[in-house]
């Protein structure tokens, strides 16, 4: 299964360019068509959540709804996906960052709990603990 980047998906969401917009949308339409999915790495998740919000200024309600968008689609296959879901959730629950709620998730579905964090904010969050 081939995999995309953060700037595919980047262009794609917000065709600031439109020959890679084109390009992105081609290979997402060809990948569709032949029965098949585009892996995502939850690295790419990190970053796109950092792209969106640093860069292009969506907020956390934007961001939210364009990954659940995202991940409704058979087009893509993120890697561990229930974890993903469940730090979307956290984030918009609670006012740690997003990166953070990603960490306490890959820990919880490893098992290894509490994710440890001198981060106050991270802290809050079920599954992790504050470091003193």
């Amino acid at each position: 299964m081939p995999a995309l980047d953060t700037n595919v998906l980047v262009r794609f969401l917000v065709r600031d360019d439109p020959a890679q917009a084109a390009a992105a949308t081609e290979v997402l339409g060809r990948v569709t068509a032949a029965g098949e999915a585009l892996f995502v790495p939850i690295t790419v998740a990190l970053e796109l959540e950092w792209v969106l919000r640093s860069n292009y200024g969506f907020q956390k309600a934007d961001i939210a709804r364009t990954f659940g968008n995202l991940l409704s689609t058979r087009e893509l296959s993120f890697e561990s996906e229930a974890a993903l879901e469940h730090a979307l959730l956290l984030w918009q629950e609670r006012r740690a960052d997003f990166s953070d709620c990603v960490h306490v998730a890959l820990a919880a579905q490893a098992g290894e709990q509490p994710l440890w964090t001198f981060d106050k904010r991270a802290s809050a969050l079920p599954g992790a603990g504050m470091l003193r």
